[in-house]
């Protein structure tokens, strides 16, 4: 491991500030969720399985390796470890993966879900996302059937990763966002942009209803 202790306690505490703030936010229902942050080449801190994100410190956070085996703990990681792993392996530049449970995430999954993705267009906040310069363009939110099985949504998301190098989230049906950026900011605000948009998605097919 070439990450100190020091370095595992910075990314801990940021994942523990993360995790409030979205908890304060309803992003966390009932211990759902899960955040990590990249250590090094082969390593990230992860929430613990089954703790109260509004409530989380230091000592809820473990280390696990790109295969998702916790390291040094005998604590179970969050069972979508490998989710956040994959990303991590694929592209060394990714240094924060965040998975929330919101109410609009949760319902645009499911109702757009057919389609396969969310086509958000002639937004302005799309300027939020990698390379992405004016309002006057597309992005792509893929929706993905939910799975029990890790190995095997994961062989789901590697295509996508592959074909869209600069993607920064997708959706799984009737869960939840994963988002991911080069730095915590550039996460934070790829998992707030998402949010926003699918809000206003959701608002307007309510209001021409």
């Amino acid at each position: 491991m070439t990450f100190t202790d020091a370095q595992f306690h910075d990314a801990a505490e940021q994942i523990c500030t993360l995790t409030r703030e979205l908890a304060a936010r309803g992003m966390t229902p009932a211990t759902s969720s899960n955040f990590s942050i990249r250590l090094d080449a082969a390593h990230a801190a992860i929430t613990i399985s089954g703790r109260d994100k509004g409530r989380l410190t230091v000592a809820d956070i473990m280390v696990v390796d790109l295969d998702g085996q916790a390291v040094g703990s005998q604590h179970r990681p969050s069972a979508e470890t490998l989710l956040h792993t994959q990303i991590y392996a694929r592209d060394p530049t990714q240094q924060c993966v965040l998975h929330t449970h919101s109410r609009n995430q949760t319902l645009a999954s499911r109702l757009f879900a057919k389609q396969g993705q969310i086509r958000f267009a002639g937004y302005e906040l799309l300027k939020a996302f990698p390379g992405m310069s004016t309002h006057d363009s597309e992005f792509d939110l893929p929706i993905l059937p939910n799975d029990q099985d890790m190995p095997a949504l994961a062989r789901q998301v590697a295509p996508l990763l592959a074909q869209r190098p600069s993607l920064c989230g997708y959706l799984i049906e009737g869960h939840g966002i994963y988002a991911w950026g080069d730095s915590v900011f550039a996460a934070r605000r790829h998992l707030d942009a998402f949010e926003f948009l699918l809000e206003c998605e959701l608002t307007m097919r309510t209001l021409q209803a």
